[in-house]
């Protein structure tokens, strides 16, 4: 192979070859029409280069439909790789495996002590992950890349963990580096709401949308927005933090240390206790939306009360941010309407009117998944394509020159 040199006629034809395959493994399938329109290549381009990428074996083809039309499904190889990824969340461990084609191949939960250390969390999801490998039929050698979450803020650049009352055992901790290590693949990182809103962006409710908002509510409470299609973090990590909008200066202390947040309004735990009294000490979110949809007055009252706060908090999101979607995940998203419906009134109370008129309010369509479906597709989002390319190109298709 000649050296490339910027602007040859070899360095061009690798860089339209990588803008493809990302296309692809982005959407995970695409026809080659919607190839050509979202890299902005020609039909006649996007066709030679698909079939150069099929005969080195990195993409598949099959016969589909679009607009009743036929048409050629492009998507990338279930050969050319795994990922995987790693869901950690207040009291489970949940690892699903996946190909590049966006096929979930195996997942699997269980629970996950809360007072776990990092280590002993990361030795649990170290088993889990080769016996789900194992299981599956698969080599370790063909996981490209790993997609960690965790219930905590982290810094983006050095992946340490911030304080977490969530997983207290965690803080201060670099799980991204430490999971790599163990494994010996690159491992990327982020908070449970970024993922839970990947998830539903990629598989769920979410998709064919570009700018959006998932709030999570269980133990905390956190945001995962997107913007243009992508994640928005912010310099630190922390956006997303709605949990923390103060709704009453004069409301319980939060465990920020500031008052009257929209977590103090909205977590478990602090409305679970609001309802022990007549239910019991050992209540739970899933026990309370259950007896809330068969009609248990005190449960439909404080879940539409929590519903109201959150849309409050989703009315600032409004304002600042404009998205066309809030998805609500958890599993507060079993309550369906007598939760999204209060959300909306407080949306049409508070947000501007134009923003409020432009935003759609549903469940999330993953449940518990969410959160793990998000990291694979967080691997599958920040992984390069070089590898793929060169694997094509080694394979026997046209080397460049």
């Amino acid at each position: 192979m000649g050296v490339e040199t910027p602007g040859s006629q070899s360095s061009l034809h690798r860089a339209n070859l990588e803008r493809v395959v990302r296309a692809v493994r982005i959407a995970g399938s695409l026809t080659q029409a919607e190839i050509a329109r979202s890299t902005g290549l020609s039909a006649a381009t996007v066709s030679n280069i698909v079939r150069e990428l099929k005969d080195g074996g990195t993409v598949e083809v099959t016969p589909t439909s679009a607009g009743g039309r036929r048409a050629r499904s492009v998507s990338l190889s279930g050969d050319a790789g795994i990922v995987v990824g790693v869901d950690f969340g207040h009291t489970h461990l949940r690892v699903a495996i996946g190909n590049l084609a966006h096929q979930v191949l195996a997942e699997e939960a269980e629970p996950l002590d809360v007072d776990a250390s990092s280590a002993q969390g990361l030795d649990r999801a170290e088993q889990l992950v080769s016996r789900l490998i194992t299981a599956s039929g698969l080599s370790q050698d063909k996981v490209v890349g790993v997609g960690l979450g965790v219930p905590a803020p982290i810094d983006v650049e050095t992946g340490t963990l911030g304080s977490t009352a969530i997983l207290p055992g965690w803080a201060g901790t670099n799980p991204r580096d430490d999971l790599a290590q163990r494994l010996g693949v690159p491992v990327h990182v982020d908070n449970d709401a970024n993922l839970g809103a990947l998830g539903e962006l990629v598989w769920g409710s979410g998709r064919g949308v570009a700018d959006l908002a998932y709030i999570k509510v269980a133990d905390g409470v956190g945001a995962g927005l997107v913007i243009s299609g992508n994640i928005y973090r912010g310099p630190g990590g922390t956006a997303g933090e709605i949990g923390h909008i103060t709704l009453d200066e004069s409301g319980p202390v939060c465990r920020c240390g500031n008052r009257g947040c929209l977590e103090t309004f909205t977590a478990a735990r602090y409305v679970l206790p609001l309802l022990q009294s007549s239910h019991g000490a050992d209540l739970t979110v899933e026990r309370m939306v259950q007896l809330a949809r068969e009609g248990d007055p005190g449960c439909r009252r404080v879940i539409g009360d929590v519903g109201r706060h959150i849309g409050s908090g989703v009315a600032n999101l409004c304002n600042l941010i404009n998205p066309s979607r809030m998805v609500l995940g958890g599993q507060l998203a079993e309550a369906g309407e007598l939760v999204l419906g209060p959300i909306r009134e407080s949306v049409a109370r508070y947000a501007i009117p134009s923003a409020a008129h432009q935003l759609s309010v549903m469940p999330g369509a993953l449940g518990g998944r969410a959160e793990v479906l998000g990291a694979l597709a967080l691997v599958l989002s920040e992984m390069g394509d070089s590898t793929l390319l060169d694997g094509a190109l080694s394979a026997g298709a046209p080397a460049l020159t």
